[in-house]
């Protein structure tokens, strides 16, 4: 799953080494703040997928990743599965049109970006949680496995 700092400026998805190898880049995306018009929630970003991959990986309703090209202008997509996402659409960004991104902090971006924000990058779940705007979920403890009972002697 992609990381999301945020700072006064800017906006940094931050791709791991497999996402990287994946969408076939070298470097983080990096979007100006000024750039982002308008942020929607999704539950199936799929649907927002236009054009071909290129260069991109795509398993259909598995992932999809790199940068996708259509006549509508270039996007870039990191899409696993059908679980929650976040389209942000940009304008004036000289590389892409819009980012497709799977994230479970989605709200906690719309949030985010609403309010100001130090200069150093931070993460948005983060700063969302530090503005008391988004409820942290409390973290899961590992369920116990039972362990099989043993076969009776035969």
């Amino acid at each position: 799953m992609v990381t999301l700092l945020l700072d006064s400026t800017q906006l940094e998805v931050v791709l791991s080494g497999a996402e990287r190898a994946m969408s076939f880049r070298k470097g983080n995306v990096v979007i100006e703040r000024s750039a982002i018009t308008k942020v929607q929630l999704t539950d199936d970003a799929w649907t927002w997928l236009r054009g071909i991959p290129s260069p991109g990986t795509h398993l259909r309703g598995v992932v999809a990743m790199g940068t996708w090209r259509s006549a509508g202008g270039d996007d870039f997509a990191v899409i696993r599965r059908r679980r929650p996402s976040v389209v942000i659409d940009l304008e004036g960004h000289p590389e892409f049109q819009r980012l497709i991104l799977t994230t479970r902090h989605g709200l906690a971006l719309v949030q985010a970006l609403r309010i100001e924000v130090d200069e150093e990058p931070a993460d948005v779940a983060e700063i969302a949680a530090e503005t008391g705007t988004t409820p942290v979920a409390p973290e899961k403890k590992p369920r116990k496995r039972k362990t099989p009972a043993p076969a009776p002697a035969v």
